[in-house]
């Protein structure tokens, strides 16, 4: 079992309670259909387990989960936290919006809080750079403090890369912020099909994007790419009832396709301003989307198009270990390979 989210990279964590999975803080499993995911603390998004890992362990979490006293549940729906600490989350036979509602309902509620506490310390930071300059007999209008800012943040919004989509090629693609908020779904003229339109980055300081497109995707690149984009276009969150109105919008289109296809075919009731931007589209739209593709690419998987899963673990690995590398000196790093090489641990350093 890899250790690495799928989405962000992040460390999943350990337990010492489920000896077949001891990976994740919490998990979530469903005896009936087969299906065991590990839920990632930092993103709150399910990681669906492969195959080997999973059987013994969702047997071992059924018998935990009917072993504990310490368990909230519903019908179809339970949540036990064990004595070390590690949550358990019993799937039965939900209807969708009572399954969406625990699977999406934590994600974008703690997206929303980590948004408000982000918007609230750039309010008192902006207070008090008008605020300070007068303390000191200096004076600078609100219009100035904006020129001054704004610059910095697209700076930032356009230089920083925030997600790296694979291509059909076999290459990834780093993009920004700022790339991602003018991405754009649009209609196949020829195939009816939908495309995916990913402008080039912005050039010089006026935080504005070249005109043309630096790649169009469209089949599993562009639905693998939305996957990667959609929880960066919404990162501000939701309110359970912006999901469950969300979860109401993917019932009427069954797949990411037919949801993506019916908005890019109605054009001028949601278009006709901003050009099919993602950015643009109403909360419950944007919100089902991500839903539907985390919901298609698990139905891929599940269908036994395992090397993909597999593949995503992979990059997840690769690139939660070169993070981890970030700041360790060279010498520690050759060191320790030295060190694995002879197949010796490593020491603890001890003081004196």
């Amino acid at each position: 079992m890899y250790r690495a989210c799928l989405f962000c990279h992040g460390d999943l964590g350990q337990n010492k309670a489920v000896e077949h999975l001891p990976i994740g803080r919490r998990l979530a499993f469903d005896a009936g259909k087969g299906r065991l995911w590990v839920v990632c603390r930092k993103c709150e998004r399910w990681n669906l387990t492969p195959f080997d890992d999973r059987w013994e362990a969702i047997e071992e979490c059924e018998r935990l989960f009917r072993g504990t006293s310490l368990r909230l549940s519903t019908d179809q729906i339970g949540l036990a936290r064990l004595r070390e600490g590690t949550e358990l989350v019993r799937i039965g036979e939900p209807l969708r919006p009572e399954f969406a509602a625990w699977r999406y309902g934590d994600q974008f509620g703690r997206r929303r809080v980590r948004h408000a506490l982000l918007v609230g310390a750039g309010v008192v930071g902006i207070a008090g750079l008008v605020i300070a300059p007068k303390l000191i007999g200096l004076s600078i209008g609100g219009g100035g403090l904006y020129n001054v800012i704004n610059p910095l943040v697209q700076v930032v919004k356009s230089r920083r890369t925030v997600a790296r989509l694979p291509l059909a090629t076999g290459d990834a693609l780093a993009v920004t912020q700022l790339q991602i908020e003018n991405t754009r779904l649009s209609a196949h003229s020829r195939t009816g099909s939908w495309r995916l339109h990913i402008p080039e980055r912005k050039t010089g300081w006026s935080g504005k994007l070249k005109g043309s497109d630096l790649a169009v995707l469209e089949g599993a690149p562009a639905h693998q790419a939305l996957q990667k984009i959609l929880p960066k276009v919404n990162r501000g969150g939701a309110s359970r009832e912006q999901v469950k109105l969300a979860v109401g919008v993917l019932e009427d289109s069954p797949s990411t396709d037919s949801l993506a296809s019916r908005l890019t075919g109605s054009p001028g009731m949601y278009w006709k301003k901003k050009e099919g931007l993602l950015h643009a589209l109403p909360v419950t739209l944007r919100l089902a989307l991500e839903m539907g593709t985390h919901e298609d690419a698990e139905r891929r998987w599940l269908a036994g198009e395992l090397l993909e899963l597999e593949e995503a673990w992979r990059a997840a690995e690769e690139l939660a270990a070169i993070a981890d590398k970030l700041g360790l000196p060279e010498e520690v790093e050759t060191r320790l390979a030295a060190l694995q090489a002879e197949g010796k641990p490593a020491a603890t350093p001890v003081d004196g």
